[in-house]
Formats: C-alpha cells, structure tokens, sequence
C-alpha cells in the first residue's frame, strides 16, 4: 500500500507573555501509515528539534472550539484580529504556548484529511495484512 505524507513547514510564535512572543519555525507532518496521528516538528533548524505527536482529531477540533486535556490542548482564537490556533503544550521538561496562524493550520489538516478521510483510518494500519502473514507461519 502507497503512503502518502503531507507536510507544511510554517513560522509559530511562542508566547512568553501577553506582550512578547518569539517566532519558532515549525514543520507539520502527516503519514497515512500513522493515520491517527500528527507530528510537529519545533526548531526544525538546530541542532536539537523538539517533536511532539499527538491525535489529528484534537487537532481538527481545536481549529473550531477548546479541546485536550493533559499534555496538549488545542482553541481557536483572535489576535490582532487574525485567527490563530493556540496549543498548550506540558512534558516534563515544561510548559509551552505556542500560536499557528488558523489559515494555514486549517489548509494543512484539509489536506491530510483528503489523504485519509475521517472513518478510514483504521483500513489504512494495515492489520488485517500484518494478521493474515501472521496466521500463514
């Protein structure tokens, strides 16, 4: 089976105070092989980028209204009059909250769900092949 991936390489601001933020430039990526899931990519120039994967659903639903609980959470919002998608991202190691122009995250998640539309996720894992050479040993 053919996989497709879908990325889109953007700038995120990373928001330290109501009054100051730095740009972080960011990849978003897409594997039909992994259908559930989306991955971004921060720093994506240095030496040492940061990944986080999360559910494409928390995603799709946090351009429309506050979702996630936990490690991420997703809402839409204004800023300057422009949309934006807001996440709030907990590890570990911190706390970060980063800000995705809405256009360009909404554009990139219509793409991955034409690469595999919401409901078919489960046909493209591939377990029924893995369990059919599984059973033929």
């Amino acid at each position: 089976m053919d996989h497709t991936v879908v990325e889109r390489e953007l700038e995120l601001k990373l928001v330290l105070s109501p009054e100051r933020s730095v740009p972080v430039p960011a990849r978003l990526g897409y594997r039909s092989d992994d259908p559930y899931a989306v991955h971004v990519t921060f720093h994506i120039d240095s030496e040492h980028p940061v990944d986080w994967t999360f559910a494409r659903e928390l995603l799709v639903e946090g351009v429309f209204r506050p979702c996630g609980h936990g490690d991420v959470r997703v809402w839409p919002t204004k800023v300057d009059g422009r949309g934006v998608v807001l996440m709030a991202l907990s590890s570990p190691d911190g706390d970060a909250l980063l800000e995705a122009p809405a256009a360009q995250v909404s554009a990139w998640l219509e793409r991955t769900l034409r690469a595999v539309p919401p409901g078919s996720e489960a046909g493209r894992l591939g377990l029924d092949g893995a369990l059919d050479e599984l059973f033929a040993r």
